[in-house]
């Protein structure tokens, strides 16, 4: 047989082959399992954590510093009109200098006969002059002082506009998170949005007082969804419930985890000794539940669920301490 024939199912077979692959050289990736995409949300929810902890954070520096900016507003309305109304009492004294003469009308005191006439017109010449003298001294200060609060004024309203950029960015970073999160949960089959309106359920465990009132309130949003950056009352983020439900228990209590954790320094009990009402953490600080009794935990998870309560073992995050407030 003829070489160039005995070429020719080699070549049929490499044109087949050829044609099995689809265009552009590339392989399909193929489509993960369903432990894999868990193990892989469990790892987003984590990142999520941590992300949603500093956007905020960002968010909380981005509020005092409006609040501090707003102050220093109101500060320097105040020193203008402290400086307008002390303008307008040197005009008058001014006016008042010009209308009775150099030196409140000498010329008129010397021709008075009588010498206790006289020295009780120098005594009110001085007066006056000490008068002009303490206005003047006022409205120099006080227009030092409008600079000076201009001057900081500037400086806050720059630190905010950093910190607006900070918080941008940040949130920035937890939308992409969100978006990655919820898309999985999608394809899950697993994303819940959650009612806004939900009633929640009763709460009817041991806690008393104070810890009564905050878990009443925190089951009563049961079914609301989790929002990062979330304060209710349509959704939530977990330190923004726990703020908002020991807030109804009538102990305030910071925003973020981070500062609930730095707040409650004093506060820490075991996790072998918890009593309802308890705030809960996660290892590093970006998640925060309160334990309810016989073993339960309520909290807002992330993204794609719902505010619950379930047993603590499906927590589902390492756990690094408690506070009690």
């Amino acid at each position: 047989m003829p070489v160039g024939l005995s070429r020719i199912p080699v070549v049929a077979g490499l044109a087949l082959a050829l044609m099995m692959v689809p265009v552009g050289g590339a392989v399909a990736e193929p489509k993960p399992t369903l432990t894999q995409a868990r193990k892989k949300l469990a790892k987003l929810n984590e990142q999520a954590d941590q992300v949603v902890e500093k956007y905020n954070q960002a968010s909380e520096k981005w509020k005092r510093a409006k609040k501090k900016y707003r102050e220093l507003n109101g500060e320097l309305t105040r020193r203008g009109e402290r400086v307008t109304g002390l303008r307008e009492e040197l005009v008058s004294l001014a006016v008042s200098t010009y209308q009775t003469g150099p030196v409140t009308g000498w010329e008129n005191m010397i021709a008075q006969p009588d010498p206790s006439a006289l020295l009780s017109g120098m005594a009110a010449a001085d007066q006056m002059a000490a008068s002009r003298a303490r206005a003047l001294d006022a409205f120099n200060e006080a227009t030092r002082e409008l600079r000076a609060g201009r001057e900081a004024a500037k400086k806050v309203l720059a630190e905010t506009d950093e910190i607006r950029d900070e918080l941008a960015e940040e949130k920035a970073k937890a939308d992409k998170m969100v978006k990655a999160q919820t898309k999985l949960l999608r394809e899950l089959g697993a994303f819940r949005t959650g009612n806004p309106d939900s009633a929640g359920i009763q709460y009817s465990g041991s806690a008393s007082g104070n810890a009564r009132a905050a878990l009443q309130f925190a089951f009563a949003q049961v079914g609301k969804p989790y929002q990062y950056g979330g304060t209710g009352p349509g959704g939530w983020d977990c330190s923004g419930l726990v703020q908002a439900s020991w807030r109804s228990g009538g102990v305030s209590i910071p925003r973020t985890t981070w500062e609930q954790w730095s707040w409650g320094a004093s506060r820490k009990v075991s996790l072998d000794a918890l009593q309802p009402g308890d705030l809960i953490f996660s290892e590093g600080l970006g998640h925060v539940s309160m334990y309810a009794g016989d073993g339960k935990i309520v909290h807002a998870p992330q993204t794609g669920d719902v505010v619950k309560v379930v047993p603590m073992s499906a927590y589902g995050r390492r756990l690094v301490g408690a506070v009690r407030p």
